[in-house]
């Protein structure tokens, strides 16, 4: 593999493992109520750290922690259920895909969805990656309609 090959893959995985992190984080938070720079210097303390984007995953959970009454305004329509009670793993998920969603337009929403469903894969319960993908897949015709309909 070139090494140009190689270059182009390892942002893709550290902001992957960025998101993992992050999910992590934020149930975390949505458990203990933590602060985003506590939650931050425990995520620092894991073995793989040193292979994610962190950068991008200080965004992320700053950001998420900063904005989560407003990102839970966002989803709530499509929910089929209160967010109150979503399992804690589900919500940081689609709280992460929102702010993503949101506030990373050069993301594309495709890549958003697809990141979260595999978290949700992961680590959310049975068929919670069915639902992770639908709220999101309508959050997507919301916040990002030109790009939806643009099939981009």
């Amino acid at each position: 593999m070139s090494s140009e090959k190689r270059a182009s893959k390892a942002p893709k995985k550290s902001r992957r493992k960025a998101r993992e992190f992050g999910v992590q984080g934020l149930y975390q938070w949505k458990l203990t109520g933590g602060d985003a720079n506590t939650i931050l210097s425990q995520l620092r303390e894991e073995k793989e750290y040193p292979n994610i984007d962190e950068e991008h995953l200080t965004v992320l959970v700053r950001g998420v922690i900063a904005q989560a009454q407003e990102l839970d305004v966002l989803i709530t329509p499509y929910l089929d259920r209160p967010a109150g009670d979503l399992s804690p793993v589900e919500h940081a998920i689609l709280l992460l895909a929102a702010y993503e969603m949101k506030h990373h337009p050069e993301i594309p929403y495709r890549v958003v969805i697809n990141e979260a469903v595999e978290l949700a894969k992961t680590y959310g319960g049975t068929d919670g990656h069915k639902f992770v993908n639908g709220v999101l897949d309508k959050l997507a015709a919301q916040v990002r309609a030109v790009e939806v309909k643009g099939g981009r």
